[in-house]
């Protein structure tokens, strides 16, 4: 785990879910995910909304060609851990196909601006996958 995503987890858990700096005005998750070639948990944290009863994240990797290790491993392990502000929940990861993920694509846009430069940068399709909380 990078030393950035490091200290984000480490915010997010002493804050009650909240953390500053870049993503101050921004609803964060932490994502739990078993890896698909090593089998162990990996944590990564990310912007997220809610649509409904259901959480949304975009695998974007900052716009790089390329999807983020977290898309792989739920494609894998669907069955993921989510910490979001102050609970912990198991959810099923779904990725979504077309309408609906430009229709949730374009609601992260108007959620943070970068996700529109992530897409022109990143000449790839770039998967959203929502998590809806298992019982």
């Amino acid at each position: 785990m990078s030393d950035w995503n490091k200290k984000i987890i480490e915010e997010f858990r002493a804050n009650d879910g909240r953390v500053g700096g870049h993503f101050a005005n921004t609803t964060i998750l932490l994502l739990h995910t078993t890896g698909a070639k090593s089998g162990k948990e990996r944590v990564n944290p990310l912007v997220t909304f809610e649509d409904g009863d259901r959480l949304v994240i975009v695998a974007s990797k900052g716009g790089a060609p390329s999807n983020p290790d977290w898309y792989h491993n739920v494609v894998a392990n669907p069955k993921v851990t989510v910490e979001y502000g102050t609970e912990k929940f198991h959810a099923q990861a779904t990725v979504t196909s077309e309408p609906e993920r430009t229709e949730l694509y374009e609601k992260m846009e108007n959620q943070l601006a970068s996700f529109s430069e992530y897409k022109l940068k990143a000449g790839r399709v770039i998967p959203v996958v929502t998590l809806s909380r298992l019982s």
